[in-house]
């Protein structure tokens, strides 16, 4: 017979072998319960915004005279777009879009200070980004520049709950940051980070040409230090080396429309700095363009730090555009509201965890930012895509089934006094007062030259360009074409 002591034994030794058993098991079966919880769980959404910055100011984009780091890691990681278009180069219009899915025009707006339909503006705010995705169980947070018809405060119109900041430069970076590293709640998160810079560009022709103005007065200081000749570099090799030189385009294009200086007119600084700012302003103009895109690429970079450390990192999609460009001499203009590429392509980049065309980039298929971004982050995060929506979900080019997109034939603009029409090659403008402008993209990137006139056309070929009656002897109603969104 055993003794008590013998069988205590016996009775620790089988523990000993079967409670690692037990524990695996527990493991496991808590591992599995956390894995299919982690599925079930929505993917969270930021969205980081800048304002004025062009498809072509990251070094990512092959833009040797300004280092963006953080966009380029984003970039490599992540998925960009070469061929993105707003539905108007302005802040507010754009922005409109981008929030709702729809063209400024729906509600009147074709500028910053348009007067708009109401009635029409309270129906569609109810269907915005923010009250879709909080619908659909998202949290939704704001910070930064809002700019939006009715944007309220932190956008909470547009259904976007909590505040981040006000603040649109570097406390907004530092409280994002922080929402990020902190947050605690389960539920999943739609987040815009909205930057004001580039933009602070906007101020140097204003305050050279209007400096009793207002505006001129409320000139930024990082515009104030980023104008300015390092104290280290003599003024000539300061522009031997180190200042961007003008662009290929710095001319006016032949037969540019008489329109285009209307528009401008309506903006008086603009056609001064045209008409009397010299290759060294411009080329100034320049360097402190690309010094305050570099700015708001270190404060990104704050962001994208703090998501990779917090507990999100692994279910976050990460999407970063900008709401226009700006014309930073092409064309002998600044600022933006024109159709030219400098002013209507903006950088569009998407990451999430996993994506399988990581480090990938998009040349072929036109993007409309302000029409597409909103149905493609519902189509990512499972949300429901509002039925009233034109815009094309470019989800199916993320995750590498391109046969599952609704490939754009062609997109649509709109600004002040004009609407335009785009497809791969070709680009045709119907302005307000008659004028036309029509650009063969593939033979003129730069667009130097208006092909109007047959004259003109005949020599340059595309008339036996099987889809040209599409934008001129077909006389596509521009006006009737927005509607359809691609």
């Amino acid at each position: 017979m055993r003794t008590v002591s013998e069988s205590f034994k016996t009775r620790a030794s089988m523990m000993n072998r079967i409670l690692p058993v037990v524990l695996l098991i527990f493991i496991i079966s808590t591992w599995g319960a956390a894995e299919a919880r982690a599925q079930r769980q929505p993917p969270n959404v930021l969205v980081i915004l800048t304002d004025q910055q062009s498809a072509r100011m990251m070094s990512c984009a092959g833009n040797t005279w300004l280092k963006t780091p953080h966009l380029d890691q984003l970039a490599e990681q992540g998925m960009r777009f070469e061929k993105a278009y707003v539905t108007n180069p302005v802040c507010s219009p754009s922005r409109f879009s981008l929030f709702t899915g729809l063209y400024p025009s729906t509600i009147g707006m074709k500028h910053n200070g348009s007067a708009l339909n109401t009635d029409t503006l309270d129906q569609i705010i109810p269907n915005a980004m923010g009250h879709t995705f909080k619908a659909a169980g998202y949290e939704t947070y704001y910070g930064g520049k809002v700019h939006l018809p009715r944007g309220g405060e932190g956008a909470k119109n547009y259904g976007f709950d909590h505040l981040l900041s006000f603040d649109e430069r570097d406390d907004l970076a530092e409280q994002s940051a922080n929402f990020l590293l902190d947050r605690s709640s389960d539920s999943p998160f739609l987040c815009v980070v909205s930057f004001i810079n580039p933009h602070d560009i906007c101020y140097e022709a204003i305050r050279q040409f209007q400096p009793e103005s207002k505006l001129a007065q409320a000139t930024p200081a990082p515009l104030l230090e980023a104008i300015q000749i390092p104290d280290s570099l003599s003024e000539e090799a300061f522009f031997a080396t180190y200042c961007p030189p003008l662009p290929d385009n710095f001319e006016p294009p032949r037969g540019e429309p008489e329109a285009i200086r209307q528009l401008k007119e309506r903006h008086a600084f603009t056609i001064e700095a045209r008409d009397h700012w010299t290759e060294r302003d411009w080329r100034l103009h320049r360097w402190a363009y690309h010094r305050l895109t570099e700015r708001v690429d270190e404060q990104i970079g704050q962001v994208m730090d703090a998501l990779r450390r917090s507990a999100f990192a692994d279910n976050t999609i990460v999407l970063f555009t900008s709401d226009h460009g700006e014309m930073s001499g092409s064309h002998r203009l600044e600022h933006k509201t024109v159709f030219y590429e400098e002013s209507s392509n903006v950088p569009l980049i998407v990451w999430f965890e996993g994506m399988e065309q990581g480090g990938g980039v998009d040349n072929q298929h036109l993007i409309s930012s302000g029409l597409d971004v909103f149905p493609t982050l519902c189509d990512l995060s499972g949300v429901a895509i509002p039925e009233h929506l034109p815009g094309v979900s470019f989800a199916p080019l993320l995750r590498g089934d391109p046969k599952a997109y609704d490939r754009r034939t062609y997109l649509m603009m709109e600004n002040e006094l004009a609407f335009m029409v785009r497809d791969d090659r070709f680009k045709y403008a119907a302005y307000d007062n008659g004028d036309e402008m029509f650009i063969d993209l593939q033979q003129d990137p730069g667009e130097m030259t208006n092909l109007i006139g047959e004259e003109a056309l005949a020599a340059s070929g595309v008339l036996a360009t099987p889809d040209t009656h599409l934008h001129l002897y077909g006389k596509l109603d521009v006006r009737e074409g927005r509607k359809m969104g691609h």
